[in-house]
């Protein structure tokens, strides 16, 4: 659970009626959205030392495997046209995203995590994992009920995800431990605004036994 900012805003988010438990399903999938060097290593402009996300997250994809549960792998690549050009809008935002090229490091999946060939890989170029891609219809073909997202960024791609997971009608769990950001205060603002609208933020430990088990 996040840390609230104060007690009085507490009380207001309590009277808005936010922050209501979710139901979780018995076929969850594991969405891992933007852990690719350019974001999880300091050495890289758009990224800052995501080790302890990188070694949490490389936990529940073990314990999806073991309990059979789907992975998923979100990665942003541009094109030369896209990164060169101003057909999107989000990189003349932020323009540090042009360096995630297709075929540079920067868009390779950080190494320290499990990726098998039998899991599935999105290539996006917007914040969620769902903005322009098929993600909804594969976790619709895969029969999911339940969705956990992790990764980075917390406040953007994490967050971004998990909006449209829930708007799309899936139960939306989010791992703290495995989420990651550039600095510590959008961090644990997303985490809070989740919390209170779009999911539940959970304990690491829970999702462990959650995917091992499926909710058994």
């Amino acid at each position: 659970m996040p840390t609230p900012y104060d007690p009085a805003t507490d009380r207001v988010y309590a009277r808005a009626g936010f922050g209501a438990t979710v139901d979780r399903g018995h076929r969850p999938v594991l969405i891992v959205v933007d852990l690719t060097r350019g974001f999880t290593e300091p050495e890289f402009d758009t990224g800052s030392d995501l080790t302890t996300t990188v070694d949490a997250t490389a936990e529940l994809v073990a314990a999806a495997r073991t309990g059979g549960v789907p992975v998923v792998w979100t990665a942003i690549t541009y094109t030369p046209a896209e990164a060169d050009g101003d057909a999107i809008t989000w990189l003349t935002k932020a323009p540090g995203m042009r360096a995630l090229r297709e075929g540079s490091e920067a868009v390779v999946l950080d190494p320290r995590l499990p990726y098998e060939e039998g899991d599935h890989l999105i290539v996006k170029k917007g914040a969620s994992a769902f903005f322009g891609t098929a993600l909804a219809s594969l976790l619709t073909g895969l029969g999911c009920d339940t969705t956990v997202v992790c990764g980075a960024t917390t406040s953007g791609c994490v967050r971004a995800t998990a909006v449209d997971a829930m708007q799309h009608g899936w139960p939306v769990l989010v791992p703290a431990e495995a989420c990651g950001d550039r600095a510590a205060g959008p961090h644990e603002a997303a985490l809070f605004d989740i919390q209170a609208k779009y999911g539940d933020v959970v304990e690491h430990e829970d999702m462990v036994k959650y995917l091992t088990t499926k909710g058994a």
